[in-house]
């Protein structure tokens, strides 16, 4: 017997978003976390629903990119991935999303950036286990009691600063600015076993 919380059809509700990719399709190279630009992407709304930010991590740097948006609506999520993964000074790869109807335009986020976006497999928030833990260290700094409206452009990037300027074990104990601008295109693993 289903419970009350059960979606009655495998395809209703998340994962419905038109022309999405999914995960099973993306290159293996991307599970190595071997090179810059492989990114996964997110949201995190406020209390109320008052406000949003895109939450963006590369997966072999472990660089997080955060940008405040007014909605969790499609257009302005757009807006904000493009502008952001845009002005970077590495190719964007990939980009690994929740089924969100937030990334619905996510056709236009591929053709402005060159690249694919890919849909992890709804419920499996694991597929993206990277930005839900940057998710998680962001709610440290805004608890999800948060009005995210209220926060500053200047608010948002502090915590940005302060999460790429932590030291990581798996990076060698380099921080995820080290490894993304002074180390970028390099591999990885020979990085840090240095």
């Amino acid at each position: 017997m289903k419970g009350p919380y059960k979606k009655s059809s495998k395809n209703a509700g998340r994962g419905c978003i038109p022309g999405r990719i999914d995960i099973s399709e993306r290159p293996k190279i991307v599970e190595k976390k071997s090179r810059i630009g492989d990114w996964e992407g997110d949201t995190i709304i406020g209390a109320n629903h008052q406000g949003g930010i895109v939450s963006l991590v590369d997966r072999g740097s472990k660089f997080t990119v955060l940008q405040k948006v007014e909605s969790k609506q499609a257009s302005p999520v757009l807006q904000a991935i493009v502008e952001r993964l845009g002005a970077l000074p590495y190719q964007v790869h990939t980009i690994t999303l929740d089924n969100g109807k937030e990334f619905a335009r996510h056709k236009e986020i591929a053709a402005v950036l060159n690249t694919i976006c890919y849909f992890a497999t709804p419920y499996h928030a694991w597929e993206r286990g990277l930005n839900e833990h940057d998710n998680g260290l962001v709610r440290q700094y805004f608890p999800k009691s948060t009005d995210l409206s209220k926060l500053s452009d200047e608010d948002i990037q502090r915590v940005q600063d302060a999460l790429n300027n932590r030291p990581r074990e798996i990076l060698g104990f380099k921080t995820p600015f080290e490894v993304f601008y002074q180390k970028g295109d390099r591999c990885l693993p020979a990085l840090l076993k240095r």
